[in-house]
C-alpha cells in the first residue's frame, strides 16, 4: 500500500468511517464528526474531505436511493501498518529493534504489555531471517 498520509480532517473522517463497520451515509457521517469529533462541518466539507480521500485511495462511495455512502478501502489496521513501517523506516532506517527501544524509553510498561510483547516475539521465530 502507498497512499499518502492523512490530514487531521481526513484521519478524523476515516476513523468516523472505520468506527462505523460498515458503509456509512453522508448525513450519519457529517452527524458522528459533529458529535463524536466535535467538527460542525457542512456537508458539501465533508463530501470535498471524501473526494480527496477517494483520490489518496483510501475510500470510495456510491449513491443509494437518495443517499450517498461511503465505503472505506483501506482498514484501519492496514493505515496504522502503514504508518509504523513509514516512521521505522525514516527515523531508524527500518531498524524496528531501535523503534521499539525509543517507543518504551520514556514508559512504564505494564507486565501484561511487556508479556504480550514477548509472545509477539516468539511468534515471529519461524520467520526470522
Amino acid at each position: 500500500m502507498d497512499n499518502e498520509l492523512l490530514s487531521t480532517c481526513e484521519t478524523n473522517i476515516m476513523r468516523a468511517i472505520w468506527k462505523a463497520e460498515h458503509d456509512i451515509s453522508i448525513p450519519d457521517l457529517t452527524e458522528v464528526l459533529r458529535t463524536e469529533y466535535g467538527k460542525d462541518y457542512a456537508r458539501t466539507t465533508v463530501v470535498t474531505f471524501l473526494v480527496r480521500l477517494s483520490n489518496k485511495g483510501y475510500v470510495s462511495t456510491y449513491r443509494k436511493s437518495r443517499l450517498s455512502y461511503a465505503h472505506a478501502e483501506v482498514t484501519e489496521d492496514e493505515y496504522i501498518a502503514m504508518l509504523a513501517q513509514r516512521e521505522t523506516d525514516f527515523w531508524y532506517k527500518g531498524m524496528v529493534s531501535n523503534f521499539i527501544a525509543a517507543f518504551c524509553r520514556d514508559r512504564r510498561l505494564e507486565k501484561k504489555d511487556a508479556d504480550r510483547i514477548r509472545e509477539l516475539l516468539d511468534g515471529l521465530d519461524d520467520t526470522v531471517e
